[in-house]
């Protein structure tokens, strides 16, 4: 495995072992990644998955131990980011498993076979260009505004890529929750289930969980609220069983 270059640190995800290569002036993980990969893990055995966006590969890598998948795909546009996700997927064992490819998500039908996956997650930019505050720090721009893709491309590809009843798990804010249902159903991926995540329960949703299906039936199930933190700030025991600690 390459070195561990400089402004780069190792950090322990404390799930069975695994570890992650992350640099510090760049975009790191967080949560939202850590509860996607467990809103996903009912993916099934033997089957094929796609991250759209993987940036540091956190998702994949928790995916690769959470279920029984055969291969996960990873798409990052950012060659420094891919680098070091690639390094992760090394240090993890888990080249047999998780691939990752150096390229804008809306080239990626050039490349992988349409119509043959079974699911898709991803964690895609939150902000439309325009909104927010933006960063000076190219990384961390790319990865919290649409400006290499934005959300119809991120659910387009995923129509294209996923199998017929083939399932999207996505996460995302919810003030974008309109916007996404709309262009779920637009692009024939009905959404199945929604989990609001509330910091605590004195304050507003600040996350969705959203999972969609490929031409399916109508059919809506609302999750009950996940909180990450009690009235003593300290993480829910729902959330140490989502770590690994419960």
């Amino acid at each position: 495995m390459k070195e561990i270059l400089e402004n780069e640190r190792i950090d322990d995800l404390e799930y069975k072992g695994l570890k992650i290569i992350q640099n510090k002036d760049g975009f790191c993980f967080g949560i939202d990644s850590i509860l996607l990969s467990d809103f996903a893990k009912e993916i099934k055995k033997d089957t094929k998955v796609v991250d759209l966006g993987t940036g540091t590969g956190i998702i994949g890598i928790l995916l690769c131990m959470k279920t029984e998948l055969s291969k996960i795909v990873g798409i990052e546009i950012q060659k420094e980011v891919y680098d070091m996700a690639k390094r992760s997927i090394e240090l993890n064992n888990l080249e047999d498993k998780f691939e990752i490819i150096n390229e804008n998500i809306k080239n990626i039908e050039k490349i992988l076979e349409t119509g043959t996956f079974d699911a898709v997650v991803t964690n895609p930019p939150y902000k439309k260009i325009g909104t927010g505050l933006t960063n000076d720090n190219k990384k961390k721009l790319i990865s919290r505004h649409e400006i290499t893709a934005g959300l119809e491309d991120f659910i387009t590809i995923s129509y294209k890529l996923l199998k017929d009843k083939g399932s999207l798990y996505m996460v995302h804010r919810p003030d974008r929750m309109v916007d996404i249902i709309e262009l779920l159903r637009k692009h024939k991926l009905e959404p199945k289930k929604i989990r609001l995540v509330y910091p605590n329960i004195d304050k507003d949703a600040n996350l969705i969980l959203i999972k969609a299906v490929k031409n399916a039936n109508q059919f809506l199930k609302i999750d009950k609220p996940l909180y990450v933190y009690n009235k003593i700030g300290e993480y829910t025991d729902e959330i140490l069983k989502i770590y690994g600690k419960k």
